[in-house]
């Protein structure tokens, strides 16, 4: 089985050595601190059938699901750790103290298994790792589950993780293809619960976003305007949630045209656009993924909103085209004939035959949206890029037109000007609902609500 726990960490230690008389006094009179008894994860029942589902793709097979271990970030500085999305699924357990932990389904006859949890415990008050061990340590980083509370919150049964090393080998979902595979495609349709959460994520970003066009003038006042715009987002996001669901872009100006521009250290500048692009993750580890592109003047030259108003029109033709039974890729080819269309009225193009117009939009429009920004990408190829749409999948529509600044080939006025629009929908019977609607994706509603927000009035 691959590895799951962190090496140890190489450091020099500036404690004194303790003395025994010492040791002996940390080891005694500790009242008994028990967690609440009512701590069933909401999710556990959620979470079982999940791991049924799972079951019945892998008769008479060990499964392990690893949450993953830490990384160090630098010397003896952990990164903070998230545990894997596959695990989270499965389990339901969302913390940092997961690191190390490894779920293993047990074979338990031919069509079933038992689900183990193999995790490291609540530190002992009779050894020192509770007040001495930086990575582990109760008063360093906080009190970990028992093992029978674990068994509560999760309705799993829990072993201590020293005894996986005694474990046979089995299909490891880190190192296995099919494994991880599978584990995608059943994520793909989520459930009541998992919208839910996801809706939570999407209304935290959404507020989020009005915080941000309410700092605009203190951001605008700053030599690295970007980095306020990041971290005014990021306090909504640990505010509100367990932080953002993936680096934030606070990308002005030029920057914009970067597609995953997250240095954020540009000064903002009133005569050009801000694309912000960014999410919450809950406290239950969903994210959303919602992007705006914002006159920082409040209002859109004449060519900005030529270009705004060129890409909604192709992101509204993709919203369009969503239905359960649909391609997966219809979306982004609807929202493609529109920017190519579009071009080639600009004279930008010859035609809009053909994918010149890629030179412009460099990427797809849309991913699915879960657990992970870009969620279940192990799934094949049949079940998701090529596959057809169903009833409870979400997802992102994003078209962007991203007209690099030394690009000959378009117009000066044209250049360095990039601008996306994205937002986050689910699958309903009927087609698509718009989860992300309450931020406006109109030039004129973009205006009056930045006008309403930072105490302007629009001038249209």
């Amino acid at each position: 089985m691959k590895e799951t726990t962190a090496p140890a960490l190489r450091t020099v230690s500036h404690d004194l050595p303790p003395s025994g008389e010492f040791i002996a006094f940390m080891a005694g009179d500790w009242a008994p601190s028990p967690l609440p008894g009512d701590i069933r994860l909401p999710v556990a029942d959620l979470a079982a059938a999940r791991r049924e589902r799972l079951s019945r793709r892998f008769p008479g097979e060990r499964l392990i699901v690893p949450a993953g271990g830490f990384k160090v970030r630098s010397n003896d500085c952990d990164h903070r750790f998230r545990p894997h999305s596959a695990y989270v699924w499965l389990t339901g357990l969302t913390g940092e103290e997961q690191a190390g932990h490894v779920l293993v389904l047990e074979p338990d006859g031919p069509h079933r298994h038992e689900a183990v949890l193999y995790l490291r415990p609540r530190s002992p008050r009779t050894g020192d790792e509770f007040y001495r061990d930086r990575r582990y340590g109760e008063f360093w980083v906080g009190r970990r589950p028992e093992l029978a509370e674990a068994e509560r919150m999760t309705g799993i049964r829990c072993a201590h993780l020293d005894d996986i090393d005694l474990l046979p080998p089995g299909r490891d979902a880190s190192a296995d293809d099919e494994l991880a595979s599978v584990l995608s495609e059943l994520r793909l349709v989520k459930d009541a619960w998992e919208v839910e959460q996801l809706q939570l994520a999407v209304d935290h970003t959404a507020a989020g976003f009005e915080d941000v066009v309410r700092a605009l003038p203190r951001a605008l006042a700053h030599p690295r305007g970007e980095r306020w715009i990041e971290g005014v987002f990021g306090l909504r996001a640990r505010a509100e949630g367990n932080g953002t669901g993936y680096e934030t872009i606070a990308a002005s100006g030029a920057h914009a045209c970067v597609l995953h521009w997250i240095r954020n250290d540009g000064r903002l500048n009133p005569r050009e656009l801000l694309l912000l692009d960014a999410g919450v993750e809950t406290d239950t580890l969903y994210t959303s993924d919602i992007t705006r592109t914002l006159p920082l003047s409040g209002r859109f030259s004449p060519v900005q909103r030529q270009v705004y108003e060129l890409v909604l029109a192709a992101q509204e033709a993709g919203i369009a085209a969503l239905k359960p039974g649909a391609s997966f890729r219809d979306f982004h080819r609807a929202g493609m004939r529109v920017i190519a269309e579009g071009l080639a009225e600009w004279g930008v193009l010859r035609s809009a035959e053909g994918d010149l117009h890629r030179r412009y939009t460099l990427c797809s429009s849309g991913h699915m949206l879960g657990l992970d920004v870009h969620d279940c990408a192990q799934a094949r190829a049949d079940a998701y890029l090529d596959g057809v749409l169903e009833e409870g999948q979400v997802l992102t529509v994003e078209p962007g037109l991203y007209l690099q600044p030394d690009d000959e080939t378009l117009p000066p006025e044209l250049r360095g000007i990039g601008v996306r629009v994205e937002d986050d929908l689910v699958i309903t019977a009927e087609g698509a609902r718009l989860m992300s609607g309450a931020l406006p994706r109109t030039p004129d509603a973009i205006e009056d609500w930045m006008g309403e927000l930072t105490g302007g009035t629009s001038q249209r």
